[in-house]
């Protein structure tokens, strides 16, 4: 059981806030030299050498971790900022070569990570009384929560304006929730990664019998059942209140999370992680999975994407994947404009979380020289260009390190399309077979591959599409049905109607954006 909430929670932020102070007096004299783009990319926060169980996220141990690593931390800023900017000065440890071919995800610490601050682009900055106000919450919960992360439009903001109506969601919100949402209470959304689902989901029973719906007298064990059989292997308990805040937090088991990341079998939460969240309780092998899971989005987006093309276009191609296939897109269930809405107001953040993976790629570079001015990382007006390399053979490569679930559809597309005997393709199959520990082999692609990488374009685009397609349509779809059991017809009905009053605001805006064009053609 988790220990509860004491004083010493705030003993432990003025520490952090006097090691802060003691970074900021020694700043100039100290700070290492590094590459320009290297220096910025680095994130303020860093990885822990040892198991973290509690909600010490990385961000809270900049000091310890930094003086450990040498390296030294930018000063936050100031805690009133509702957006503040991250200033990465720590000079990043380059990821070791191939990192990602024979990856141990039965780790259990953070010093089993293939580097010292590895992953560290998967930690967001947020303001600092917000992200306290999200612990709190999630110290409310006496079944132990392993990972948990907060994400979407309640944390990270998708528009400049929200329905006035919805100030009042929050029955009685932290001031820094109020604050960061500007008044618009916005739902915030959470994912509880968990080690046995049963025991998690009988011990809130106890505790939170309230946040289920008809669902919660049928026990824990078919409570779990319905969890880890049904769909995309979550339990959402949507519209609750804790600590006088509307969230909503779905349970997974961890198995089922780094099972999604590092293979995409659903895309459910690998999408989900796919775009900027707040990360609140970390786990490494968490971590792992989920730096495969980032890696994998920038090399499906670039077998997407033309030679050359833009930032915008890379992150909207990312952000796009995971709703493909999603059937709240084809019933009117989503903000039509959601994509760009989230890449627009997320452009720093998808930075952070993608230009330090760009970095390690070869076949994929920077070719815009304002990416190397000093507040690039920060400025969302600037749309700086790529460009990849279309060789075949690079691409057969990353065609090769796609996630095993969604490569195998891949190649299924392919073998009808290239009409493969399906003796010669088992055999081809087979010799590529990953899965044999005592087998370690260089994922590196074969003719199969280079001739997938090779195809037109426009052909290319269509059989990833329907790969991806066919990876989400399905535990998308049976995840929305199951969420009529799991939350209860009053409370889906609800979050149906709040999406669809938010696609036709979607939809009002676009119109009012035409029209306007329209009226500018005329006027010239």
């Amino acid at each position: 059981m988790q220990r509860p909430l004491t004083p010493s929670f705030g003993l432990l932020s003025k520490s952090c806030d006097r090691n802060l102070l003691l970074l900021r007096i020694g700043w100039h004299c100290r700070l290492p030299r590094a590459s320009g783009l290297q220096q910025r990319l680095a994130s303020t926060s860093s990885g822990s050498t040892s198991e973290r169980n509690d909600d010490t996220s990385n961000d809270d141990i900049i000091s310890s971790t930094s003086s450990r690593n040498g390296s030294f931390a930018s000063p936050q800023k100031s805690r009133t900022n509702t957006n503040p900017s991250q200033k990465p000065t720590e000079r990043p440890s380059t990821l070791p070569p191939d990192w990602d071919e024979n990856p141990d995800l039965s780790i259990s610490a953070f010093s089993q990570l293939p580097s010292s601050n590895f992953g560290v682009n998967q930690h967001m900055l947020i303001n600092q009384e917000f992200k306290e106000a999200l612990r709190q919450i999630l110290w409310q919960f006496r079944a132990p929560i392993r990972y948990a992360f907060a994400y979407g439009s309640g944390v990270f903001p998708q528009s400049d304006t929200g329905p006035a109506s919805a100030s009042a969601l929050h029955p009685h919100p932290s001031p820094a929730i109020s604050t960061v949402q500007k008044g618009q209470g916005k739902m915030i959304d959470f994912i509880f990664g968990v080690s046995y689902t049963q025991h998690w989901h009988s011990l809130n029973l106890h505790q939170h019998r309230d946040h289920y719906s008809a669902a919660g007298y049928l026990r824990s064990y078919l409570v779990s059942r319905i969890q880890d059989q049904w769909g995309a292997g979550v339990y959402f308990n949507p519209y609750v209140t804790v600590n006088g805040t509307l969230i909503k937090y779905g349970v997974v088991n961890l198995d089922t999370l780094c099972r999604d990341l590092s293979e995409w079998d659903t895309l459910y939460l690998a999408g989900r992680l796919q775009k900027p969240v707040k990360i609140l309780r970390d786990d490494p092998r968490v971590r792992l999975a989920n730096q495969i899971n980032l890696i994998s989005a920038l090399r499906t987006a670039l077998l997407l994407l033309p030679p050359k093309f833009s930032e915008q276009q890379l992150y909207s191609t990312i952000a796009g994947m995971s709703y493909l296939g999603d059937p709240r897109m084809s019933v009117g269930a989503e903000n039509q404009d959601k994509v760009a809405n989230i890449v627009k107001h997320q452009l720093p953040n998808f930075r952070r979380l993608y230009a330090p993976l760009i970095q390690n790629l070869p076949n994929v570079s920077f070719e815009d020289p304002r990416h190397q001015l000093a507040d690039w990382i920060d400025d969302p007006s600037t749309d700086t260009k790529l460009e990849q390399d279309m060789d075949p053979r690079m691409r057969g490569n990353m065609v090769r390190r796609l996630p095993k679930s969604f490569r195998a559809k891949l190649y299924f597309q392919y073998q009808s399309k290239f009409q493969i005997p399906q003796v010669e393709f088992d055999k081809m199959m087979e010799e590529q077979d990953d899965t044999d520990p005592t087998r370690v082999k260089r994922q590196q692609g074969g003719k199969f591959e280079q001739r997938i990488a090779g195809d037109d374009q426009q052909a290319l685009m269509k059989e990833v599409s329907a790969a991806l397609t066919k990876t989400i349509k399905w535990p998308s779809a049976t995840q929305a049905l199951k969420g009529f059991v799991t939350s209860g017809i009053a409370r889906s009905w609800r979050y149906l109607r709040g999406k669809w009053e938010k696609n036709r605001q979607g939809r009002r805006k676009a119109e009012q954006r035409k029209n306007k064009e329209e009226k500018g053609v005329k006027g010239s």
